[in-house]
């Protein structure tokens, strides 16, 4: 731990030495991790190293060195009131930050002292600000070894009010939107209508994998209609995993866009670019997005970097496109890993599952594909086709991922790195290294075997045509590295140009190696003389022999290995190589620059490279993982039409964890007969994992994957909608319930026809009566005025009845085959089957999981005791329907009664209003069992008043 914050002590000398740092510190805006900023200043004493203060001290102290022994104080107050320190090495620092981006979804700040300072500055300036979905700052600095999992999106938001029609008054939500991939250097903008839950909203921030969005300051307890949709859009992007970054309204405005944007676009720079923009760049006629695109462009700050001019591309991104998936459906399916990850086991999410992609860009677009899955029956099949060919072809699909995909590199960041001209030698040899790979991998794909001339034409039309392409634009790069480059040393990893491309490198390279022809000859001459081995180093085994050294040898050092020695012509060879090497590569600088400059002209072609070995990669992938995990390719139909049938089903994530053995299940659910279902049964019977799965399947068939089934039928749904276990939120104000409430209503407000709908567990936060109402009239909605598909898993085992009145309601159950024990009627054992049959489980079993969480014996008798009693009690409540006809002799009977009783009692008050209490009492008690006597063999008579009486 020494080694990690080895310079606190001259850290702290030096605040000492200039305590005006502290003022200067406590000076500064208010922030702190808690605040979702952590910052960070790097300090300039013997050696370069990082120090936090105040409470991001604290963070960086539990976070990284996990105590806070690690802590110094500041000024002359110690402890009680001096400002709390940490140092790190740079190296811990970057990976500090590097997690804070994008794990802990922080904003970050690195201040340098400022100019002029010296070593021991006591003023610092801001030099890099960085946000989850702006990484460009630092993305050189702290990802130049690691690259991206998933490309960083932020997205500004803007919100307005549009008339429903022409001919009415009424207004609805408009939403335009505009986010950037600054990776890939794309933009893209969304224009659409929403409701008051912004569901349309949502789908679009899960689509795109949105780190962060910038949206306009709102007052947080205002009470206009903008800032309730304010506060209900921040509701939304929290429960996405979103950071907000709040900005002046004022920067949503479109004064100058149609001046800037055209600076950016690959298609309008140039001298054409002077025309009307609003003309040519359809997107800036759209209503409401054109304001967010602005504050976008503002707050990424791109038209400052005078790389990014002419190297963008825009879109418009349709939401119908692809399937639309809600916050909580990304955590029911196990899509990705949630932002609080407790297990680095990649099997419990499916994209740890699926990825089995050798390049970061290939594990980026399925990350991608994920949470965009397609709608589009073509294109599924499509990859459904691929991924079948891949699958068929052992060989050739090992060798494509293991010769030829393993060794490609992220192209993306090195095309960003030749236009931002920061790249070195080494990525321009990367890239040719890329284009020797590209005759092989066409010899690949087009050697691969199949009986359907289709196959063949469907690798030519998605890979071999563009590779070929590629490779005909890449051929002159190629000629380029050979004449320019120095081939022979990068085995020695070593970045060269070569000699005799230059003169003044020639003359240099000449004298380089004369002074490597005299290291030699003095190593040789060495060890002749001393008749030493010729091996790396020359060294004496003992001290004796040193002693007997010629005085023209300078002892170096002893160690266990022996004497180590040099001479004074050795030590001049050695200055004039360091002098020579120093020279040649301050002379190969400006034709390094030559040479990026030229390697940045093949960016484009480079970038289309990319797309097509991320796609390549995926498939490869989903073609691995179906042979490995025994998937099968499922029959997509087209949307509207079909059924779900799904033999033999298992959940993907759940079958590789160690331990399990899992049990597949059948699922068949018939549109218009079997489409609605109700599944209960036993706790941790597996009524969750059942209906999860169905909904993961779904989404692997429409991304292209095969999927863990015997066969499977499958139509393709515009969307996956869920509800399960919500959690409290009690900072925000959210409770279990209501955010249970807020889910559902999402899915009463998007649902259609040819939705999928999963619920687990309705209406648990609030009263059993409560619960079960909300929980019978959603189901009733969902059945009778969506049909939708919808899988509904719950423990009101009253809901059951509700396929006597819907035809297209049907039961299951998860079966639990239970034993009598030998302590009588009241105890049980239970064997959990994990098996899904039709029908209806009328118990939950929940005192047995008590038991097998080990509650104290005491406990587990008086549940059951209660459990027995409540039991009863419902067995005695009146479940008959009775007619009207008897049901009104009834009250008409106990009317009497009643009218009979109390005129008697009032009779009796005013007799005998000298009566004691006690008297009183016992006269109305008798006066009450005459009447029920009287009245006895008329409710003998009528079952309504006998159900009444029993159940009372």
């Amino acid at each position: 731990m020494s080694q990690m914050y080895g310079n606190g002590k001259e850290m702290e000398d030096t605040d000492q030495v200039d305590p005006g740092f502290i003022s200067f510190f406590t000076k500064l805006p208010s922030k702190s991790p808690e605040l979702g900023t952590l910052r960070l200043f790097l300090r300039t004493s013997n050696d370069q190293y990082y120090a936090a203060y105040g409470p991001d001290a604290y963070y960086v102290a539990q976070n990284v060195y996990h105590t806070n022994s690690v802590i110094k104080y500041l000024g002359a107050g110690g402890r009680s009131s001096g400002l709390a320190s940490v140092s790190m090495k740079v190296s811990v620092a970057h990976m500090l930050l590097r997690d804070a981006l994008t794990t802990k979804q922080l904003r970050v700040e690195i201040w340098v002292p400022d100019a002029g300072q010296g070593k021991k500055s006591v003023k610092f300036r801001l030099d890099k600000e960085a946000s989850p979905g702006n990484l460009q700052a630092v993305e050189d600095l702290l990802f130049v070894n690691s690259d991206f999992v998933s490309a960083p999106i932020v997205m500004a938001i803007k919100l307005a009010t549009a008339p429903l029609a022409e001919s009415t008054h009424t207004k609805v939500r408009s939403v335009g939107v505009a986010f950037a991939d600054t990776t890939s250097r794309e933009i893209g903008v969304s224009d659409f209508i929403d409701n008051e839950l912004f569901s349309n909203l949502e789908s679009l921030v899960i689509q795109l994998s949105v780190k962060e969005a910038v949206i306009p300051t709102g007052t947080i307890s205002g009470t206009t209609d903008r800032d309730i949709d304010l506060n209900k859009l921040r509701a939304v992007l929290d429960r996405c995993g979103v950071v907000v970054t709040e900005r002046k309204p004022s920067e949503f405005t479109v004064k100058t866009l149609s001046h800037d944007l055209p600076q950016l676009l690959k298609s309008h720079v140039g001298p054409s670019s002077t025309a009307d923009s609003s003309t040519t760049i359809s997107q800036l006629t759209l209503p409401t997005a054109p304001s967010a695109l602005s504050a976008l462009l503002l707050y990424l700050s791109l038209l400052n970097d005078t790389s990014n001019h002419g190297m963008y591309s825009i879109k418009t991104h349709d939401l119908a496109q692809y399937m639309k998936l809600d916050a909580s459906a990304l955590r029911a399916l196990n899509l990705v890993e949630g932002p609080n990850k407790l297990t680095s086991n990649q099997n419990t999410t499916l994209f740890g599952v699926l990825d089995k992609c050798k390049t970061a860009q290939g594990s980026r677009l399925l990350g991608t594909w994920l949470k965009q899955p397609l709608i589009n029956l073509h294109e599924i099949c499509k990859r459904q086709n691929l991924v079948q060919i891949f699958a068929n072809d052992t060989n050739s699909r090992r060798t494509l991922q293991d010769e030829y995909m393993k060794a490609m590199p992220d192209l993306l960041r090195i095309c960003k790195r030749f236009l931002k001209s920061i790249a070195t030698l080494e990525d321009v040899v990367r890239v040719y290294q890329v284009v020797l790979k590209i005759p092989g991998m066409i010899e690949s794909l087009g050697g691969i075997q199949s009986d359907d001339e289709q196959d063949s034409v469907l690798l030519e039309e998605v890979y071999l045509n563009g590779i070929k392409e590629c490779e005909s634009s890449l051929e002159k790069y190629g000629e380029m590295v050979e004449q320019t480059l120095d081939l022979k040393e990068l085995d020695n990893h070593n970045y060269l140009i070569k000699p005799d491309y230059d003169p003044r490198l020639q003359e240099l390279a000449e004298k380089l190696a004369e002074i490597r022809d005299g290291l030699d000859e003095e190593h040789r001459k060495t060890g002749e003389e001393l008749d030493l081995e010729l091996d790396k180093k020359l060294h004496l085994e003992n001290n004796q022999d040193a002693k007997n050294l010629p005085k023209r040898y300078i002892e170096l050092g002893t160690n266990k290995s022996g004497v180590y020695f040099t001479t004074s012509r050795l030590k001049q060879h050695a200055e004039d190589f360091k002098e020579a090497s120093a020279a040649y590569a301050k002379t190969q600088h400006g034709v390094v620059k030559q040479v990026i400059e030229i390697a940045a002209t093949y960016t484009p072609v480079l970038e289309t490279l990319n797309t097509i070995l991320a796609h390549l990669d995926v498939i490869l992938s989903f073609a691995h993982v179906a042979v490995n995990n025994q998937y099968v390719k499922p029959e997509v139909m087209k949307q509207g039409s079909g059924s779900l049938v799904l033999n033999e089903a298992r959940h993907p994530c759940l079958e590789l964890q160690e331990g399990i053995a899992f049990i597949p299940n059948d699922v068949e659910m018939i549109k218009d007969k079997s489409e609605f279902q109700i599944i209960t049964g036993p706790n941790m019977g597996g009524k969750s994992t059942y209906i999860r799965q169905v909904g993961v399947i779904v989404l692997m068939a429409q991304i292209g994957s095969f999927v863990p089934c015997a066969s499977a039928q499958i139509p393709v749904f515009d969307s996956i909608l869920c509800r399960v276990g919500a959690g409290d939120s009690q900072l925000k104000g959210v409770s279990t319930f209501m955010a249970e409430m807020l889910e559902t209503a999402t899915i009463l407000r998007s649902a259609t026809r040819d939705s999928l709908v999963i619920i687990d567990e309705l209406g648990r936060g609030t009263s059993t009566y409560d619960g079960f109402g909300l929980a019978w009239a959603i189901s009733e909605y969902i059945a009778s005025q969506i049909h939708a598909f919808c899988m509904f898993a719950t423990h009101f085992h009253e809901l059951t009845s509700l396929d006597q009145q819907i035809p297209h309601v049907k039961n299951l159950h998860v079966v639990a085959h239970v034993t009598e024990s030998d302590k009588g009627t009241v105890d049980q054992d239970i064997a959990l089957l994990y098996k899904v049959e039709p029908g209806i489980s009328d118990q939950s079993f929940g005192i047995h999981v008590a038991e097998l969480a080990n509650f104290p014996q005491d406990v587990i008798k008086l549940a059951k005791k209660n459990a027995q009693e409540l039991e009863d009690y419902n067995d005695s409540e009146p479940t008959k329907e009775f007619s009207p006809d008897v049901v009104n002799s009834g009250i008409s009977i106990m009317e009497d009664f009643f009218r009979k009783w109390s005129s008697d009692n009032g009779e009796n008050g005013d007799e005998d209003v000298n009566m004691d209490d006690d008297d009183d009492d016992e006269v109305q008690l008798n006066n009450l069992k005459k009447h029920v006597n009287e009245i006895r063999p008329l409710i003998q008579e009528n079952p309504w008043l006998q159900s009444i009486i029993t159940a009372l």
